[in-house]
């Protein structure tokens, strides 16, 4: 289990300087470059944050559209170009550089022509996130258009019989697809008119599965009956609490929670499938405790009840001891575990969770590219994407600059 992740010898809590003369003997007298930056006024680090991330920005650019020849392998935004998209999307809206918006407008076209006969449906790993990606870019361009075309082609998007109910590849990607849009264009853009044939198919095949057992809830994919926020549990239910459901379905989605939570491992962390005890091992966010604390804080927030916000911070605790991943990246690496700590923070305003947030970013600032370059840390299979590579790190590091408004990309809207 252990060679999973770095042990964290970080303090629980080191106080920031508060001038540039603390600031000056932080430098001088901490015993290593980690504890400095940890030490500095947030101010400051915040521009280390925003500095790397920019220069990730064109060493990113080069390798996933330059050195391609502008060519699209991988249209999708967990691994391919529409990440890099996605990626640029975030730059132009933290640092309103226009050029950032053209160049993303030109990628997501490439993803458009690359994905027309795809039969991919999600955000994440389908033509609903090109649409959708698109539309919102051209709100934004001012290119009224172009953004009646992406929404018609988003209306296009069948749902084939038999799709799964995740994240990553089903109907919950979907879904979270015509949330991203409503947001960002306007509430009822994609009604719940639209939407609700797929909340119901959602709940009809969750209860089905469930047949009466302990879990009101329960989905299946590959034949396994997984738990964590891309296949699972932990990701439907975060899509679910979007959508406009029944009180006996918001009933469902609770107990479905609650389920997890009293079955979760001794540990703190949560099953990577239905009844498999085993394998304690996996802290991410695709399976294990950060997607389902994610998930959790979102119960707090939307049901308003303490018993999830405990939880999701029990569950951070774990993270914090065994979430130090030797990866980089937001699906399982140390990027994405950085955002549980940073959506406790937005919930409870408790500093020692933006202490923790910082304290996983500090680690990636200082030391991903040297441990990467020595072997001791994974740069990802596709080492820029957005989810398994740097793409993810310099994301984070953007989100860094106002931790208040940070969102796991493609999860949390």
């Amino acid at each position: 289990m252990g060679d999973r992740f770095f042990p964290n010898v970080m303090p629980d809590f080191i106080a920031e300087s508060t001038t540039e003369t603390q600031e000056q003997e932080v430098s001088t007298a901490a015993h290593d470059s980690l504890t400095k930056l940890l030490s500095l006024p947030y101010h400051s680090l915040s521009e280390r944050f925003k500095r790397t991330a920019l220069d990730l920005k064109e060493t990113i650019l080069l390798e996933t559209w330059g050195m391609t020849g502008q060519r699209v392998q991988d249209f999708t935004l967990y691994c391919g170009t529409l990440g890099t998209a996605f990626f640029l999307f975030k730059a132009y809206l933290i640092t309103n550089n226009k050029n950032d918006l053209a160049l993303c407008a030109q990628i997501v076209k490439a993803c458009d022509s690359a994905s027309f006969h795809s039969r991919g449906v999600t955000f994440l790993c389908g033509r609903a996130g090109v649409c959708a990606l698109g539309a919102v870019v051209a709100k934004h361009a001012g290119d009224e258009q172009l953004l009646n075309d992406y929404l018609a082609q988003f209306r296009e998007i069948k749902l084939p019989r038999d799709l799964p109910d995740e994240l990553l590849y089903g109907r919950a990607g979907f879904l979270w697809a015509c949330s991203f849009i409503n947001k960002h264009i306007g509430a009822g853009t994609i009604p719940s008119t639209y939407t609700g044939a797929v909340v119901n198919e959602i709940i009809k095949n969750g209860r089905a599965l469930a047949k009466r057992g302990r879990c009101p809830l329960m989905f299946e994919w590959y034949g396994e009956k997984y738990w964590g926020a891309a296949h699972g549990l932990a990701g439907i239910m975060h899509v679910l609490m979007d959508m406009d459901l029944k009180p006996d379905e918001v009933e469902d989605v609770k107990g479905t929670l609650r389920y997890m939570i009293n079955n979760h491992f001794p540990s703190g962390n949560y099953l990577v499938s239905e009844g498999d005890r085993n394998r304690d091992v996996l802290v991410h966010w695709c399976h294990g405790a950060p997607g389902v604390a994610l998930t959790l804080v979102k119960a707090a927030k939307v049901f308003g009840d303490e018993e999830f916000l405990k939880a999701a911070a029990d569950a951070a605790e774990l993270v914090w001891n065994r979430g130090l991943l030797k990866r980089v990246g937001i699906c399982h690496g140390i990027s994405g575990n950085a955002y549980v700590f940073l959506s406790l923070y937005q919930l409870t305003g408790n500093l020692e969770f933006l202490y923790r947030a910082k304290a996983f970013s500090c680690f990636l600032l200082d030391r991903a590219y040297k441990l990467i370059a020595e072997g001791e840390m994974h740069g990802g299979d596709n080492p820029y994407s957005l989810f398994e590579g740097t793409g993810g790190m310099a994301y984070l590091f953007l989100d860094l600059i106002d931790p208040s408004q940070a969102k796991f990309p493609a999860y949390d809207l």
